[in-house]
């Protein structure tokens, strides 16, 4: 009857009068009061409170949110990951993180990612104040880690190429079964995401299927490929091709890239432009670089150059994408040094591979042109 009571009262509460009354944690003798963590999560909600639904997701999510969210860093480093991976490779993703196999993730299942990402950061940090390094890892995750490991496993030990290499090394039943007994530790532990509640609903209740989690991924790629496309644009609907090649040397350790930049100013005086359509297949094949390697190894071609149609027809057997005749030539007036048609791909499956690393490495770029982080934030204040 007291519940019922209680439950009555937010028919007669204005909306801040019931937000106060979900917050707030204390009571004494009959009022309420809030904390100022209270408060802050208050706050936090309110601003959640505009994340629509997985299944309502665009290539436009994070455009449109724009201050309106707040992302922690397991997921941001889970997004960097995102953007550099192929269609594939998506299903590999979900399959991590469906723990119970049931094709569904639910968001206990989710924040596994945080323990993983956390132990590959630990086993990344130099020796040092042990109080400044309990800092630094509060800010990164919200709570300070505990020392004793809770990942015994051989596949610790192992040193991964990166956060998705140790994702995929990590996935043993007996680490996911270490993890699944502390999984309510950790929820409690997280405060609630933009990704949190888009994926697992406002009350964490939902569950994620494996085409809402393939739609998120292949719209992320989508969003950030689109900004920086119309970065260069200019309301047009293509841009040019010296653009293209700075957009691809760009996160390269490339020094001198004016040498690649003249090739194609003197190879292609005409412009005629390269679409979103190209642009985006593109970098779907860039995704698909090491299939694209070994497709050259079965054909022979590791040790001489190779031309057009070859290289065309490579791609497409390792990846099924069909690449524009305009787009191949554009590449290879871009790589072609020697101006002999013929691409040596073990300097462009190298200078490529560099690229791939575009979030975790911090290569300068030329300064004449736009940095991309000037481009999104112009891009998002447009919008």
């Amino acid at each position: 009857t007291i519940l019922t009571d209680i439950e009555d009262l937010d028919l007669y509460a204005t909306s801040r009068e019931r937000r106060f009354r979900l917050f707030a944690s204390i009571e004494c003798e009959g009022q309420l009061f809030m904390t100022p963590y209270d408060f802050i999560l208050a706050e936090l909600n309110q601003m959640l409170s505009e994340t629509p639904p997985v299944w309502k997701g665009s290539s436009k999510l994070f455009r449109n949110l724009k201050e309106r969210g707040v992302i922690s860093y397991t997921e941001y480093l889970f997004l960097l990951c995102i953007l550099t991976k192929p269609h594939a490779g998506f299903r590999i993703a979900f399959n991590m993180f469906d723990t119970d196999g049931n094709e569904m993730v639910d968001k206990k299942e989710f924040l596994v990612l945080q323990e993983i990402f956390r132990k590959k950061n630990e086993k990344r940090e130099t020796k040092g104040d042990e109080e400044k390094r309990a800092m630094l890892r509060l800010q990164l995750y919200g709570y300070h880690s505990p020392t004793n490991s809770v990942l015994k496993t051989d596949a610790e030990e192992l040193v991964s190429r990166s956060y998705w290499d140790t994702l995929r090394r990590n996935t043993s039943q007996a680490l996911f079964s270490d993890l699944a007994e502390r999984a309510d530790d950790i929820t409690s532990l997280v405060t609630d995401t933009t990704l949190l509640v888009h994926f697992f609903g406002k009350k964490g209740k939902a569950e994620l299927n494996f085409e809402d989690f393939y739609r998120f991924m292949d719209n992320l790629q989508t969003e950030v490929l689109e900004i920086e496309f119309l970065s260069y644009s200019n309301g047009m609907n293509t841009i040019t091709e010296e653009d293209f090649a700075h957009i691809l040397l760009r996160y390269t350790n490339v020094e001198n890239t004016s040498v690649f930049l003249e090739n194609v100013r003197y190879s292609i005086p005409e412009e005629k432009g390269i679409t979103f359509d190209e642009f985006r297949s593109f970098f779907q094949f860039l995704n698909n670089l090491e299939d694209f390697a070994i497709a050259l190894n079965m054909y022979n071609f590791a040790s001489r150059s190779i031309g057009q149609d070859e290289f065309k027809r490579a791609v497409y057997v390792a990846t099924g994408l069909k690449l524009s005749p305009h787009l191949v030539n554009t590449v290879f007036k871009i790589f072609d040094v020697d101006k002999d048609d013929q691409l040596s791909y073990k300097e462009f499956i190298g200078i490529m591979k560099d690229r791939l690393h575009r979030g975790f490495r911090g290569y300068k770029t030329v300064q004449k042109y736009p940095t991309f982080k000037s481009c999104l934030k112009k891009e998002l204040h447009s919008r």
